[in-house]
C-alpha cells in the first residue's frame, strides 16, 4: 500500500456524476502546462501536479501544453519521455498542440543569456567551497552564494558556472500572489544569492529555461507543486530583466511518503502506471482526493471522471479564499 502523508488541499467539494457543469468563466488566452522531467516514469506525486494543472486549464476552458524538461542529461532515462506520454494518455489527459522538449530549445536560452550579459559573471566556486565560505562567515544558510566571484575570478581559477547577479536592498525583494497560498515574498539577496544560469559543462539551469519557455509558449497560468514555490521569485526576477510577462501562479501541496519525504524518484517512488493496472481506481481517484476533490468511488469511466473532477475543481476555485489554510491529514492510497 502506498501512502499520501502530506498537506492535501482542504475541501469538502464532492461531485458524483457528470451532470455538474459548474465551470469557471472562460479565461481568454488561458494557457497552462505540465512540464515533467524524463528521469523515470510518472509517480503519484507527479500525477497530482499534472492533474491540478490539467483541471485548472479545463475548468478555465483553456489550453494545456506538455513540455518535457530534459536538460539534466546526466539524469535522463532512456524512453522515460515516451512512458510519460503513454501514462498521460492512459489517464485520459490529452494535451493541446505538439509536445516540446527543452533539449531542442537551447538556442532560446543562449539568446536570453546574451541579453542578460551585463548582470552575468563567471563563477569558479564548487558547492563545498560555497558551504565552507558561508560557515566561516558564521551563516547557517550554507548554500546561499556569498558572492565570492562577483568581482572576478581568483588567479588560476576556471569558470564552473555563470551566475546572475541579484540586486541589493529593497530591489531584491520580490512579491507575487499565489492563487492558493496568497501573498508570497522572498528576498533574493538574503535568501538565495546570485544564482546559476548555466554550468561550464553546458547544462542550462532550470530557472532560466523555465522563464524563457513559459514566455515563449505563452503560458498564462502555472500550476505546479509547492516544492517549486521557492523558485518563483527567481523566475519573476528573470522575467523582469528579460521583459517577459509574469504568469499567474498556483502551488499545490506535494505528496510525501510515510517518513515525511517528498515522493520522488530519489525516495523510491514507484510508477503509478504499470501498463495493465486500473489507473482510475489506483491513481486518479486517490490523486483527486488528495487535491480535496471528494470523488465518488463508484466512478468507472474516465470521461465521467474528468467531467466530474473539472466541475469539482471549478467549484473549489470559486469559493475558496486565496489564503485558505491547508490542513495536514494522513491519507492512504489503496
Amino acid at each position: 500500500m502506498s501512502v499520501f502523508n502530506s498537506t492535501p488541499v482542504a475541501s469538502d467539494t464532492c461531485v458524483t456524476s457528470a451532470t455538474s457543469t459548474n465551470i469557471v468563466s472562460p479565461t481568454p488566452g488561458y494557457t497552462g502546462r505540465f512540464a515533467p522531467s524524463p528521469t523515470g516514469p510518472l509517480h503519484l506525486g507527479s500525477l497530482v501536479a499534472a492533474m491540478a494543472s490539467y483541471l485548472d486549464a479545463r475548468a478555465h476552458q483553456g489550453r494545456w501544453l506538455l513540455r518535457i524538461e530534459d536538460l539534466d542529461f546526466d539524469r535522463n532515462v532512456a524512453d522515460a519521455d515516451r512512458h510519460i506520454l503513454n501514462s498521460l494518455q492512459r489517464c485520459g489527459m490529452h494535451w493541446d498542440g505538439d509536445v516540446s522538449w527543452q533539449s531542442q530549445r537551447q538556442p532560446l536560452y543562449e539568446q536570453a543569456l546574451k541579453q542578460l550579459a551585463a548582470q552575468v559573471y563567471p563563477c569558479a566556486c564548487s558547492r563545498k567551497e560555497i558551504a565552507d565560505s558561508r560557515l566561516r562567515a558564521g551563516s547557517t544558510a550554507s548554500q546561499i552564494y556569498p558572492g565570492t566571484c562577483r568581482t572576478g575570478l581568483a588567479p588560476g581559477k576556471a569558470p564552473r558556472a555563470w551566475r546572475l547577479r541579484v540586486p541589493d536592498g529593497e530591489a531584491a525583494v520580490f512579491q507575487f500572489e499565489d492563487r492558493l497560498l496568497g501573498a508570497q515574498t522572498q528576498d533574493l539577496a538574503s535568501e538565495v544569492g546570485d544564482f546559476v544560469l548555466k554550468r561550464a559543462d553546458g547544462f542550462w539551469a532550470y530557472q532560466l529555461a523555465v522563464a524563457v519557455d513559459d514566455a515563449e509558449q505563452g503560458i498564462s497560468h502555472v500550476v505546479r507543486g509547492a516544492d517549486l514555490l521557492d523558485s518563483t521569485a527567481r523566475q519573476c526576477y528573470l522575467q523582469q530583466l528579460l521583459g517577459l510577462p509574469r504568469p499567474a501562479y498556483l502551488h499545490v501541496p506535494v505528496v510525501t511518503n510515510a517518513d515525511g519525504e517528498k515522493l520522488s524518484k530519489q525516495t523510491g517512488a514507484l510508477a503509478f502506471d504499470r501498463g495493465d493496472n486500473d489507473v482510475l481506481q489506483e491513481a486518479l481517484l486517490p490523486a483527486a482526493r488528495f487535491l480535496g476533490l471528494q470523488m465518488s468511488p463508484a466512478v468507472r469511466d474516465l470521461h465521467i471522471f474528468w467531467e466530474s473532477a473539472t466541475a469539482a475543481w471549478a467549484q473549489y476555485l470559486a469559493r475558496q479564499p486565496a489564503q485558505q489554510p491547508i490542513q495536514q491529514p494522513h491519507m492512504s492510497l489503496k
